[in-house]
């Protein structure tokens, strides 16, 4: 029985099919994202989505969808879904599927009477080539199969309309076509391991719609272009591969590369597998560099999710060299960004006060989970520079003060990972001394002293440890309130009292300010007002502004996105802390915790996290369907449990 396995009766039923999505990717920026009964309800969707550069710094749908038609004795079942005005769904394929499971590739199983086709769909590691493989298990007479390509060739963040200067020629390639609707896009590829014949009749398939577009606010309207369609005959037992990619191949070499892309695959079938496998898709290879994306479909690699999530996505399950390879190409940002230079790396937000110390957070992480003497060989250097660059206050936008402690201003422009924006102006204006910036920078200045100057030999290191000093009094001082929580951050007389997450980190960092009362004070007010079964909500129901629905257009939800929505990459940092303070007396309280977000391995995205979840119950997955630093806490939350155990 498959871990991640849907039966007839759901696959059917499009009010519990068309909410669950599949993702896969090639690790290279390439992804193929859509429903689990192969409909496409978002713009972001398609069958191969691919980067671009040539073009602009989006990805790109190249070919939304291929569908298949069962034809016997003349008899034509098309086992398409598209949706259309109103709630016409054409032409409902669905109905045909016996059976969906999602072992090592995405499998459906469809019954047309006597006819049973087995439909495997995978992504070639770091190419950008979608193959599919159709297996008729049984079949009592003569069975042909037609294959029909809708394809876009637009940007993820837009669409595509009927217009007359699409360009509508093909050539014959071996077992296929190539085409290119467009000047500047790559020719598409579609091949089959099969002789095939290809019969052009060019027509425009008119307003399709996307429901997830019309529930965020946007428009949801799409025509979609076929050039015509593939058909073929196919014997019982035997097993046809399509391929769509901007290159073309050889097809008798097709059934042998989706045997062994297969092979490497790891199975989801467990809950751990399942975050393995979406933590994977997260890599990001291009041009001799290696990203981390923030999360799909429409995140790039954003600097502070980087740093937060390489620990948990990479270190957590062993894989140590991706790690370092990723880094590679962090450091270069890094030194970039101090140096005042441009760069053509694609990490983006690299300008934000805390990123350069969740950068060392990461480091430290590294020192933990691999070797001291590895991360001060290794990162030692890079450690030094970056608090030389803060300390001598050259960060644009930090300001290490006279207490001790970093100002930054946010009055303006949103710096703080609480970054939803109305009309250019932050949401929430965190500035002056924010509470998590300050955890950071205490842990980072401990950290980079103990690293650097064991034997107290080393001007430097004496300098961070009695700056730290200063700084631990300094935080008390100004983020500790009277009722034992800490503010959110302050300015000047303005002092936020509103009841956020933010104070977690200096609970949970190896280096705090807080002494151990103080820290069980922060967890216990954390727990009380901000816990869920889906991680931390970004504010109290208690405070004023609470707004804990994502929903509805763009505008209603950047005010709900950080008002009490729930955050499960919070929750790794309040369930580290809780294991500080309960030790091995919080394993099976940590352990129900991570048990609801087993339970999203089936909804959503399926074997994987979203972005964020309503607040309030029933706390509905919202917002990006796989969310790296989610996945990269929940991962490291785990790690950290099998310590405790041992």
């Amino acid at each position: 029985m498959s871990y991640l396995r849907f039966d007839k009766t759901l696959m059917t039923n499009l009010e519990e099919s068309l909410p669950r999505e599949i993702l896969r990717t090639n690790r290279s920026g390439a992804y193929h994202c859509s429903t689990i009964v192969d409909c496409n309800t978002r713009k972001y969707h398609g069958l191969l989505v691919i980067p671009i550069p040539e073009l602009d710094d989006e990805n790109h749908v190249l070919l939304s969808s291929l569908d298949e038609t069962v034809i016997q004795h003349g008899a034509e079942f098309n086992l398409g879904l598209h949706k259309y005005h109103g709630d016409n769904y054409s032409p409902r394929g669905h109905k045909y599927i016996r059976e969906f499971e999602c072992d090592k590739v995405p499998t459906t199983i469809y019954r047309v009477g006597g006819v049973v086709l087995k439909k495997e769909i995978i992504f070639v590691h770091h190419e950008n080539r979608i193959l599919i493989r159709y297996t008729l298990m049984e079949a009592h007479s003569k069975t042909t199969l037609r294959f029909r390509p809708y394809l876009a060739f637009r940007s993820v963040r837009q669409y595509t309309h009927e217009n007359d200067k699409v360009n509508r020629q093909y050539d014959i390639v071996e077992n296929g076509i190539k085409t290119c609707m467009y000047a500047g896009y790559p020719d598409l590829y579609m091949q089959f391991s099969k002789s095939n014949t290809f019969c052009f009749t060019p027509d425009w398939y008119r307003g399709l719609e996307y429901p997830k577009e019309q529930e965020r606010g946007y428009d949801f309207n799409e025509d979609l272009y076929v050039p015509g369609y593939f058909e073929m005959d196919i014997e019982k037992g035997e097993s046809i591969v399509f391929s769509g990619a901007v290159s073309p191949i050889d097809p008798a070499e097709l059934n042998g590369l989706f045997a062994s892309e297969v092979d490497r695959r790891t199975p989801r079938d467990n809950f751990k597998n399942c975050l393995i496998n979406a933590a994977h898709q997260f890599l990001n290879k291009q041009h001799g560099e290696s990203y981390i994306l923030a999360g799909y479909p429409w995140f790039k690699c954003r600097a502070r999710d980087m740093f937060i999530a390489l620990p948990g996505l990479m270190l957590a399950i062993n894989e140590v060299e991706k790690f370092e390879t990723v880094m590679d190409t962090a450091v270069k940002a890094i030194y970039a960004f101090m140096k005042g230079e441009q760069t053509d790396l694609k990490v983006y937000e690299m300008e934000h006060p805390d990123v350069l110390l969740w950068a060392v957070w990461t480091i430290q992480q590294y020192d933990k989970m691999v070797s001291h003497d590895a991360a001060k060989a290794r990162y030692g250097a890079l450690l030094k520079d970056i608090m030389t660059f803060l300390l001598d206050g050259k960060h644009p936008n930090m300001t290490v003060c006279e207490n001790g402690l970093i100002y930054s201003d946010g009055k303006e422009k949103a710096i703080t990972w609480m970054n939803s924006s109305v009309n250019g102006h932050p949401v929430i204006p965190r500035t002056g001394y924010i509470v998590e910036f300050n955890a950071l920078w205490y842990n980072a200045l401990k950290f980079v002293a103990a690293l650097l100057g064991e034997n107290n030999e080393n001007e430097f290191t004496v300098r961070l440890e009695q700056l730290a000093t200063r700084v631990a009094h300094s935080f008390i001082d100004t983020f500790l309130n009277e009722y034992g929580y800490l503010l959110d951050y302050v300015d000047g007389t303005m002092m936020d009292w509103s009841v956020r997450p933010n104070m977690i980190f200096t609970a949970a960092f190896d280096y705090s300010p807080l002494d151990a009362k103080q820290k069980k004070a922060v967890v216990d007010i954390v727990t009380k007002e901000l816990l869920t079964p889906k991680g931390l909500r970004s504010l109290s129901p208690k405070s004023g502004g609470y707004n804990p629905n994502y929903v509805g257009p763009q505008l209603q939800r950047d005010y709900a996105y950080h008002q009490g929505t729930a955050w499960p990459w919070l929750e790794g940092f309040y369930l580290e802390a809780y294991l500080r303070i309960y030790k091995r007396s919080a394993i099976s309280f940590v352990e129900r915790q991570l048990i609801s977000y087993e339970d999203e391995m089936t909804n959503h995205c399926i074997g994987s996290i979203p972005e964020l979840f309503d607040g309030n119950p029933p706390f509905k997955g919202r917002g990006a369907v796989s969310f790296a630093m989610n996945i990269a806490e929940i991962l490291r939350t785990l790690n950290l449990l099998e310590k405790y155990d041992n």
